[in-house]
């Protein structure tokens, strides 16, 4: 049964927040507030954050940054899924991808369905790892930041959640560059 083993110590995690967006800075940056609130309530340390445009090599710069810092165990991306013309964070990230999280848009998808119905058609959510770190692109709305992580994240970057979560694996994200 899914839940919280509490004989378990909990694991922080150093998580880094980019949002994607031509229009926000930090101070009306609510999606990127609602990141950092819940990663930061929840016992995780906040790795980096920042903002950047709707352009691919600024998305893929910001990314490979964080890929790199050891400091970072996750990178959570909001904005750029939709479909309009500058709506590329899929295209800029999914590259980098060294394995696809099929799953997280699924499950993703089903939770958003059950509060905007068919409009969760508009989002291309998705999520991989790169270089060992974790990866989730989440579309650029405050509820749709609360919906992944309260409904996705929270549990699965916690070491104390059974039977299984992310934490618990990442030693061995990396296996296949040590051999």
């Amino acid at each position: 049964m899914a839940g919280l083993d509490l004989a378990r110590s909990f694991v922080p995690l150093g998580i880094a927040v980019l949002t994607v967006s031509d229009t926000r800075q930090l101070a009306d940056d609510r999606s990127g507030d609602t990141l950092v609130a819940r990663l930061t309530e929840a016992g995780h340390v906040l790795a980096g954050r920042s903002i950047v445009p709707d352009d691919v090599e600024a998305i893929r710069s910001a990314v490979r940054g964080w890929i790199a810092d050891t400091d970072v165990d996750a990178i959570i991306a909001t904005g750029g899924t939709g479909f309009t013309g500058r709506d590329v964070t899929p295209e800029a990230l999914e590259p980098l991808f060294e394995k696809r999280m099929d799953g997280f848009s699924a499950i993703f998808h089903r939770i958003s369905y059950d509060k905007i119905g068919t409009s969760t058609l508009q989002s291309r959510a998705t999520a991989g790892v790169a270089g060992a770190t974790y990866i989730f692109v989440l579309p650029g709305s405050p509820g749709a930041c609360r919906d992944a992580w309260d409904g996705i994240l929270q549990a699965q970057l916690d070491y104390r959640h059974r039977p299984c979560n992310f934490v618990e694996i990442m030693p061995r994200l990396d296996e296949h560059l040590r051999r």
